[in-house]
This record gives structure tokens, sequence and C-alpha cells, in this order.
């Protein structure tokens, strides 16, 4: 009896049928089952790259080449070694083809000391530190004073590169003359050679010396200062690479400076930003070098201070007329 309900259960087509039906039920569910996980793992892979790729929002302040404090995210910041090598190169071979010149317009200075301040600030000076001075001048008990700046003069025939014993100041092909603080042994023997007082020299430690200690020496910056060493006035090397006036020539408010090339004959005011014959501009002025009968061939001519913009005023703020009275 028992074997042939089970004969028959064997042989029944509806049992069989519905556990072919149970075996596709599991295949189906075990296949849905798995693509839901699969799709869950690419999902939660995406995420975590999206969160690992995803630019982290933490900003720092950066003081850009051309001196401009910027914002840049902090991942974005990448470590870039700088040739030394290339830059003490480049600073001595200077820009081919250029004779750099500058002029100073005597008749529109009325002492701002813009110029003095842009300079501190590029080259990391104390306020009592120049590289450019105003000088009050007057020629006689007769006339009236007047202001002068008095950058380096950057003479064709510089006695400071001759008396120099280890070559740290040094003529450049364009007119500018250099130091190179990394062979300066701070004998001051170029101080005593140069007849326009030009030259600082660092008794003290510099300014900016912590937060400039590890920067790559810039020839053309001459920054990081160092104690023990000579500095001056560069006509901004730095700048004319890029193509830009010196500092102290786009911060004077007044138009006193022109800034050019001689070969092109060509000066531009650092006010108006109008540009000039060079040649013009020195003839019908009546331009004129500092002190020539040195024989120094200085590249900074001066205009005469004729037709003034600016009455003088000493220290007190006082016009010459006030202190007659």
């Amino acid at each position: 009896m028992s074997n042939s309900n089970k004969d028959t259960n064997n042989n029944n087509p509806q049992s069989d049928q519905n556990r072919g039906n149970s075996r596709r039920a599991f295949f189906k569910n075990f296949g849905l089952i798995g693509a839901a996980t699969a799709a869950g793992g690419a999902a939660i892979y995406s995420g975590f790259k999206y969160e690992e790729s995803k630019p982290n929002h933490d900003f720092v302040k950066v003081l850009t080449s051309d001196n401009r404090l910027v914002e840049v995210p902090r991942d974005s910041i990448k470590d870039i070694k700088v040739d030394v090598n290339r830059l003490q190169l480049q600073g001595r071979e200077g820009l081919k083809g250029h004779r750099f010149v500058m002029v100073i317009d005597l008749s529109k200075c009325r002492n701002a000391r813009k110029c003095i301040s842009a300079c501190q600030g590029a080259h990391h000076l104390r306020p009592y530190e120049y590289h450019i001075n105003t000088l009050v001048m007057q020629e006689s008990p007769n006339t009236a004073p007047y202001y002068m700046p008095k950058p380096c003069q950057h003479c064709d025939n510089p006695p400071c590169v001759a008396v120099c014993p280890v070559d740290a100041t040094f003529k450049r092909q364009d007119g500018i003359v250099l130091i190179d603080n990394e062979r300066c042994i701070g004998c001051r023997f170029c101080i005593a050679a140069c007849p326009y007082s030009a030259r600082m020299f660092h008794w003290e430690e510099p300014l900016m010396s912590v937060a400039d200690k590890g920067k790559p020496y810039n020839i053309e910056l001459n920054v990081p200062q160092k104690k023990g060493t000579i500095s001056k006035c560069l006509f901004s090397s730095d700048r004319l690479r890029e193509g830009k006036l010196p500092y102290c020539v786009s911060a004077c408010p007044n138009g006193v400076y022109y800034f050019g090339d001689e070969n092109q004959d060509a000066v531009t005011n650092g006010t108006t930003k109008v540009t000039h014959r060079l040649s013009e501009l020195i003839r019908e002025n009546g331009g004129y070098h500092l002190m020539p009968e040195l024989g120094t061939k200085p590249r900074v001519y001066y205009l005469p201070p004729k037709n003034r913009l600016f009455e003088f005023k000493d220290v007190k703020d006082k016009t010459l007329e006030d202190q007659k009275t």
C-alpha cells in the first residue's frame, strides 16, 4: 500500500511541475538578491570614491610672486623645487637686447614717499632702511629748495664693481648693477667707492629673517636679505623680467618717474602710463646726470625743478613763506 502511494507520487506530473516552479522561484529570487547586493556595493564604492575625490574646502592664504595675497584650496598646493643655480645664472646675465634707464622729474616730486614704501615692502626693509631716499636740495640761499629722489645710479662705469674683491657686485649687459649676497663678504669696499651713497649695510638681522628662512635666494630681488651683507636699489629687476615697471615707478602718484629702454629710445611714466621718446624728453627739458664730472656714466637722468607743480614744504608741513613770517 505504501509502495503504491510512493509510485503514484513519483509519477504525478503535477508534483513535478510544483518542484520545477519552486526551483525557478528560488533562482529568480537569488538573482534579484545578488543584483541588489551588487548594485548596493557599487553605490557604496562610488560614494566612497566621490568622498575621496571631493575637493577639500580648507583654504590657505598665499603670497604670489607679484605680491598679491590670495586664497587657494589647501589640497591644490604643490611643492615646487626651485632651481637656485638657474636663478643665479639668469640674474647675472640680465635681459638681452635691453639697456634700461630711469628719468626723475624733480618738478613733480612732493615727497609723498610712496616710492620708498613700495621699495621697502618689496625688499623686506625696515622704515629706516633705504634703497631709495628723498633728499632736500637747494642750489643757493636765493633759490627755492626742492626734493630729489636718489636711487642707485646704475653707472656704466661703476666704481663699486671695480673694488669688489669677490665679484659679489657686478654689471649686467642690460645696464643694471646687482649684488649677489651669496658671495658678499661684507667688506664694504663698494660702499666706500660709491660717490652717490646709494648702498646700505645690514648691521642687524633683516626684518623678515624668520619668515624668509629656507626660501631660495633671488638675486634679482635680493631676498632673503642677509645680515652682514650689502643691499641697494636693483631697478626692480624681478619686475622687469615680468615686463612690468619697477616698484617705485608704479607706486608714485605724482608722475615723478619714467622708466624704459635706451635701445628703444622710449620711457614710460609710471603714473600716467604714457610713453615718451627718451631723447626728446631729455633734450627738451634739460635733462642731466648727477655728478657727471666723476666719469661714472649714470643710467639715471634728472629733469630740473622748473615750473614746479607743488610748493616745497618742510618736515613741519609749512611753506617756505610761512617760515619767513
